[in-house]
């Protein structure tokens, strides 16, 4: 059994397709492109695949990582060719290559993401700027986020590590984050663009998954 490792790209015209979805989506590709892939064991076997950090929708990304266990050996390249044939348009692999199967699942690697949020402002320049080293100084930030199961409460500031401004263009700006993504918790961006005081993001794009071996 071979393991390998998929970054890929996912723009706009599948940023509302589920996570689940999503998946489905890989399976019938590689079951299309004759890749054949590793199964679990037991009554109900599936297709040993696994996304890191799902992206909630709308959200487009440059940077999601995927594992994906193999019957055979196939390299890098020829999965490359044979896969991206059968993918739709929004979908892209940027880079495929093989990782040792004893190393932690992919899902437990992941520390931080990091994100371009655009939003409408009509702040300057410094004053985003301060907003940004204000938030970044408070020790906390206590949140609530509204559920299906009721009010959730904790403290937004643990799940932010950088916030930046990345640059202007006409009344927008884009923001950087770098927020924790992990079994302990994940940053969410439109939540802290809501603590900066801007209204909902324009777009928000996923640029970089930190994992713990990087």
């Amino acid at each position: 059994m071979h393991r390998l490792r998929i970054r890929f790209r996912r723009g706009v015209e599948v940023r509302f397709i589920s996570h689940l979805d999503i998946i489905k989506l890989w399976y019938r590709a590689f079951r299309r492109a004759g890749i054949d892939l590793a199964y679990s064991e037991g009554f109900n076997p599936h297709p040993k695949i696994s996304v890191a950090a799902p992206l909630a929708l709308g959200i487009t990304s440059e940077a999601d990582l995927m594992d994906i266990y193999t019957t055979g050996f196939i390299s890098p390249h020829s999965f490359t060719t044979c896969v991206s044939r059968q993918l739709p348009p929004g979908m892209e692999i940027v880079q495929v290559y093989n990782i040792a199967t004893v190393l932690p699942s992919l899902q437990a690697q992941v520390r931080y993401a990091e994100y371009t949020v655009e939003v409408g402002v009509e702040k300057g320049t410094g004053d985003i700027k301060e907003a940004l080293t204000s938030l970044l100084a408070s020790e906390e930030l206590p949140w609530q986020h509204q559920r299906d199961t009721g009010p959730r409460k904790y403290d937004l500031r643990a799940l932010i590590d950088d916030l930046w401004l990345v640059g202007r263009h006409d009344n927008n700006s884009n923001i950087g984050m770098r927020l924790r993504c992990d079994s302990h918790g994940s940053g969410r961006p439109e939540q802290v663009a809501k603590a900066l005081g801007f209204d909902r993001p324009i777009s928000i794009h996923r640029t970089r998954l930190v994992l713990e071996t990087s």
